[in-house]
């Protein structure tokens, strides 16, 4: 089994080395203290992409210079005795095998801080990122989060409005009529009153007073009296007549 794994790591080494690209680090003039007025070692790298696979080739008079593979750190502070790794056979090869940043210094300090440096920033295989992830489908939309549609009418239909439910809307009577108002609101009857009711009205001959009392009644015993008299005034007629 581990034989299986080791040839499958051997074969994606050579498909990587198959794509991969080779730098010259500082160009015919190769690695050392940079001349005045020219081009810095990293302003040569921002300038180029560098993927895993890729390698940088340094090339210095042999025991006069060395490289050194350090972290920010020492970098930043030339510090030629804390290091990874150490070239110094005069044609060093270095291949990147991760993605981030790689820190290149001279083993010489003083070379180190003439900015006879380096800094590589290799980039990730997002190729590979993307096509391991299962692409997203958008979700299905189910019949409850489905927009309705109403359907229009057939043609030659009219459809009724709804009836209104407006209760404050008034309801007119029809024509001709009269409405009676409201008795609850309806406004009193006045009431008339005499200014001076101790002195009687004058009125003028041949008129009623309406406001004169009227004769009384007359009372049982007088109705009495006067049906006995019209009874008898017809005998006491005839009486005489034989006489």
């Amino acid at each position: 089994m581990e034989k299986v794994y080791l040839f499958m790591f051997i074969c994606l080494l050579f498909a990587a080395m198959a794509g991969a690209t080779q730098f010259k680090v500082g160009g015919s003039n190769g690695w050392r203290v940079p001349a005045p007025n020219t081009v810095s070692y990293n302003q040569w790298a921002q300038a180029n992409r560098f993927k895993i696979g890729d390698s940088l080739v340094f090339t210095y008079p042999q025991g006069n210079d060395s490289i050194l593979v350090v972290d920010q750190d020492a970098y930043n502070t030339c510090n030629t005795s804390s290091y990874t790794k150490k070239f110094d056979d005069g044609n060093s090869l270095f291949t990147f095998d991760q993605s981030g940043p790689f820190f290149f210094i001279s083993g010489i300090k003083d070379n180190c801080l003439k900015k006879e440096s380096l800094v590589v920033i290799v980039l990730a295989n997002r190729t590979r990122k993307f096509d391991s992830q299962p692409s997203l489908s958008p979700p299905s939309m189910s019949p409850i989060d489905s927009p309705v549609v109403a359907s229009p009418p057939p043609p030659g239909e009219l459809t009724t409005p709804p009836p209104t439910t407006n209760d404050s809307v008034p309801v007119l009577p029809p024509s001709g009529e009269e409405t009676n108002p409201n008795p609850s609101t309806a406004p009193p009857p006045s009431e008339e009153t005499n200014a001076n009711p101790t002195t009687p009205s004058v009125t003028p001959s041949g008129e009623e007073n309406p406001n004169s009392p009227s004769p009384p009644s007359p009372n049982g015993a007088s109705l009495k009296i006067m049906g006995l008299i019209s009874s008898t005034g017809p005998l006491l007629g005839l009486i005489l007549l034989v006489l």
